[in-house]
């Protein structure tokens, strides 16, 4: 069983362990997620089983969308209600209009930078912040440039400020809310959080646990799971290369401006003999009935194998 199943976690457990009942579940050799969510948070996890977990780099990378609830009033330690309350504001003193609020989240829309919070995964000379945080060691950390689509007010109900958010692989929303709290002179942190995309997943096709593995609709095959990704198909002496992990020379032609767009360009757009010219760019590698053998990285006249499929 080689597939990526998209599955709606719940609340209160880890990642690692909602794996891990998937993998019993299925009874599956190996199982791996394509990036994390906090105990505290529910919604989309994708969990790659055997062969898939091959493609987890290139799902984590992903766009992502959350709906994110904060308490206006008090900021945490975590950032998060699982926190200690380091600051507490009266409430009842900040006059808060709808309009306001709209106008300061919109400040961050758009390319910025964020420093994430100390209880974080991240590592500083090879250490989680969080085992320093949990010693009491509070060390500098460097902002992180992320990326928002999109942010928008969900509901509005002093203390609590409900936001949908459209962000870039590494955005923290703990680090969101509390930055919103500190520009609103009010302090905040984050009571709930609900990731409802990753790419072309919704949360509307995903599965509960309980729900596997029954619900189809929530399982993909690895074709389907990187169709953001455009394919070529190889035959003949290209196929033996790529098949034994060798690149594959191709002849450039130079594409229209759309079709240099890696990302954007359809599958159809691409022949062995006409690719865009592009730098790099990640491509599903198919062989001439269409099987998907494994993902190619094109840098100028080459296709770098960078991952081979055995099915």
């Amino acid at each position: 069983m080689n597939i990526v199943i998209s599955l709606n976690k719940d609340y209160g457990i880890t990642s690692h362990d909602a794996v891990t009942a998937v993998k019993n579940l299925l009874k599956v050799r190996k199982a791996g997620h394509a990036g994390t969510l906090d105990p505290i948070a529910t919604g989309l996890l994708l969990v790659c089983t055997n062969e898939a977990t091959k493609i987890s780099p290139f799902l984590s990378g992903l766009d992502k969308e959350y709906i994110v609830t904060m308490k206006l009033g008090e900021s945490t330690d975590t950032y998060d209600s699982e926190g200690k309350v380091t600051k507490k504001f009266e409430i009842s003193n900040l006059k808060f209009k709808i309009e306001d609020v709209k106008k300061i989240i919109q400040r961050f829309t758009g390319e910025i930078e964020q420093i994430p919070p100390m209880y974080s995964a991240i590592k500083v000379s090879g250490k989680p912040l969080y085992k320093l945080a949990r010693a009491g060691v509070e060390v500098e950390r460097k902002p992180r440039k992320v990326t928002i689509n999109d942010i928008e007010i969900a509901a509005f109900e002093p203390p609590f400020l409900t936001i949908k958010v459209s962000c870039s692989k590494g955005t923290y929303m703990r680090s969101l809310c509390n930055d919103i709290g500190e520009v609103l002179g009010a302090g905040a942190h984050m009571t709930g959080l609900i990731r409802t995309r990753i790419g072309n997943f919704t949360i509307e096709n995903s599965a509960k646990i309980n729900e596997l593995p029954g619900k189809a609709s929530a399982m993909f095959s690895m074709d389907d799971a990187l169709n953001h990704l455009p394919e070529i198909k190889l035959e003949g002496d290209d196929l033996k290369r790529a098949k034994n992990g060798n690149p594959v020379k191709i002849e450039q032609k130079s594409g229209s401006a759309e079709e240099q767009k890696c990302g954007r360009a359809e599958a159809k757009d691409f022949q062995t003999s006409e690719l865009p010219d592009l730098r790099t760019c990640f491509i599903r590698l198919k062989d001439p009935d269409g099987r998907l053998l494994g993902i190619g990285k094109v840098a100028r006249d080459l296709i770098k194998i960078e991952r081979l499929i055995k099915i």
